[in-house]
């Protein structure tokens, strides 16, 4: 008997379960803000938070193990290692963004944020819409609208957030501490938008690259 073939790696499985994650991750972010009572108790939703951003490791891991040893790729490598690694930072910023609710032991959740988690929700769901036809692009029918969703997202977030952080440095003005506390918490989640973005424009440049 000849020797049995390893399965290929799909990439493209692969970029589904990292878009689930992000997901995932950002309705873990809207439960620890809507259920928040004191910056200790964030510690018992952190675990969670972890256990979700080391699957997304593992399956970054895999995909460039793939990448080193696959001949051929379905794309170009370049292109799956800055789809990966941006599909990868959306879920290590929402994390970020739990953990600084508890280092910098937060006293009260800001008005904005769950508006603000919300948004990101809504990008993540989009790209990971988006990822679900990203395999057959070129037959889908909601794979652009679901890229320009994401942007359309991401827009909203930056007018969203400098607002915020207008009225932070205005009716807050007073209080330095809380201004600085909340004005890096707030990036950060600005920061979860931008690698959505970041992503989608990696998805529209792999379309026009291969259509």
């Amino acid at each position: 008997m000849g020797k049995k073939k390893n399965k290929k790696f799909d990439y493209f499985e692969a970029f589904e379960r990292q878009t689930a994650l992000a997901v995932k991750e950002s309705e873990l972010l809207i439960e620890a803000i809507e259920n928040f009572t004191t910056a200790e108790a964030i510690k018992d939703i952190m675990p969670r938070a972890q256990d979700i951003e080391h699957e997304g490791d593992e399956i970054s891991h895999d995909m460039y193990t793939a990448i080193a040893t696959d001949f051929i790729t379905p794309i170009e490598r370049e292109d799956i290692i800055s789809l990966t690694q941006y599909l990868d930072d959306i879920v290590d910023y929402i994390e970020d963004v739990l953990q600084r609710f508890y280092m910098y032991d937060i006293h009260f959740m800001h008005d904005r944020a769950l508006e603000f988690a919300q948004l990101i929700n809504k990008s993540c769901k989009a790209l990971d819409h988006a990822m679900e036809d990203f395999r057959d692009f070129k037959k889908s029918k909601t794979f652009k609208q679901s890229i320009i969703d994401v942007n359309s997202y991401e827009e909203e977030a930056d007018e969203f957030y400098m607002a915020t952080i207008r009225e932070l440095h205005t009716k807050d003005r007073d209080n330095a501490l809380r201004v600085l506390i909340w004005s890096q918490v707030f990036a950060r989640m600005e920061k979860v938008t931008d690698a959505c973005e970041h992503a989608a424009d990696t998805m529209r440049t792999i379309m026009l690259k291969n259509s």
